[in-house]
């Protein structure tokens, strides 16, 4: 069982802000179900919830419990002061700012949930967790994984009616973090916007302590795990190369179908980067000019999923 609490927040009085409430609707919708339309996260999203006191207790509620997975999304306004880091609620006041990160913390720390994921797209979000923010006292405990928009000393900024951070965050959850069997991970999740985010912009923080990761959603694979699981039949150990020759090719007028079939599902292995052809630009090359194809580092690593029985 998954749940989720989306919060996003437009309405404070003094600095309203533009895309939050977007930004937790866009995420709702996605991560509620998976990309077959299957079933993903119980959701419940909150826009504009206006008092410190209501946001509080959801995510003390969030954390209840002993389920598989809960999730918090935040987007709002940040505060960092001597004491710590905040996500600010619309009641805030001086010396009141809103929930304190280590508060959250508190709660995801103590929460028997399997996996507890935090993530937030806010100002100096990168002060959750953060032992030099929190008097060195802030500690992540088994199960807990922080994603932030940015450092503890940075702004999140907007674009396109989304915060920059969760306009790659909801590309990551469509399908642009997905491994080859359509699994999205907090880990693979960080890597996409890692490498979307240059070194001068707000740069995203991952933090976690986990023994392995959870799935956020599944996608359609871009490749069959009927055909993937084949990937042992064609190169029975990792260093084998396949032979090829013109009867594989549809077009030759000496094909043999069932060689057809087997061309067909190496073209699939090479489109997404398993499989290469030996000195040739291309697997129909290959094919007409009697090459061999092997499997690639990233094929050699599916490969053994698939021996192992793990696919």
């Amino acid at each position: 069982m998954k749940k989720a609490l989306i919060v996003g927040i437009n309405n404070y009085s003094s600095s309203p802000l533009n895309s939050c409430v977007n930004d937790a609707t866009a995420v709702s919708d996605i991560i509620e179900k998976n990309g077959n339309g299957s079933p993903n996260f119980s959701v419940i999203l909150k826009t504009n919830i206006s008092t410190k006191s209501d946001l509080k207790g959801l995510i003390a509620e969030l954390f209840e419990g002993d389920n598989d997975t809960s999730l918090l999304y935040f987007s709002g306004h940040g505060f960092l002061n001597e004491l710590g880091g905040y996500i600010v609620t619309p009641d805030y006041k001086k010396y009141d700012e809103g929930i304190s990160m280590d508060e959250i913390l508190i709660l995801a720390n103590k929460s028997k949930v399997k996996n507890r994921i935090i993530v937030l797209d806010c100002c100096y979000s990168g002060a959750f967790g953060s032992p030099e923010i929190s008097a060195g006292m802030a500690q992540i405990m088994e199960g807990v994984t922080i994603l932030t928009a940015s450092r503890n000393n940075e702004v999140a900024l907007e674009i396109n009616d989304h915060g920059v951070f969760t306009n790659l965050f909801l590309s990551a959850l469509q399908g642009g973090a997905a491994d080859l069997r359509g699994h999205i991970t907090p880990g693979s999740i960080y890597s996409y916007i890692d490498q979307a985010l240059g070194p001068w912009d707000q740069r995203p923080v991952f933090k976690t302590n986990i023994t392995r990761f959870v799935s956020l959603r599944t996608v359609i694979p871009p490749i069959s795990i009927d055909v993937l699981r084949k990937i042992i039949e064609y190169f029975p150990s990792p260093e084998y190369e396949f032979k090829l020759n013109p009867t594989f090719e549809f077009t030759d007028p000496s094909k043999i179908e069932g060689n057809v079939s087997i061309l067909k599902d190496l073209q699939k292995f090479e489109g997404v980067g398993l499989v290469v052809p030996i000195d040739e630009e291309h697997m129909y090359f290959a094919a007409m000019n009697s090459k061999y194809c092997k499997l690639t580092t990233l094929g050699y690593h599916y490969w053994r999923l698939v021996k192992r029985k793990r696919i």
